[in-house]
């Protein structure tokens, strides 16, 4: 059970990891991040069973952190839409000096 589950963990971090990497979407990157806490969150579920408790505690910490970057990227992905009026991380360059 405990290797099926940090095998399926594994596999989810690798898709999100792929989709950050590869798509030029500002919110497909974002998702893709999303993505990867939430395989986290089952790597860290799974190993709670066996090693305790602990693991489900950083659950939580991990769910805010991701509730609140949910609140706060997608506020900037609007505010770039209504600027640039694109989504694309090709055609904005916000942090360049």
């Amino acid at each position: 059970m405990l290797a099926e589950a940090l095998i399926l963990s594994a596999i989810l971090f690798l898709i999100g990891t792929f989709g950050v990497l590869v798509r030029r979407n500002a919110i497909i990157m974002f998702l893709c991040v999303e993505l990867q806490l939430n395989a986290v969150n089952l790597s860290f579920v799974a190993l709670a069973r066996y090693l305790g408790i602990e693991g489900q505690l950083y659950v939580f910490f991990v769910m805010t952190v991701a509730a609140a970057e949910a609140a706060v990227g997608l506020a900037i992905i609007i505010s770039i839409f209504r600027h640039y009026e694109t989504v694309n991380v090709d055609n904005f360059n916000l942090l360049k000096w």
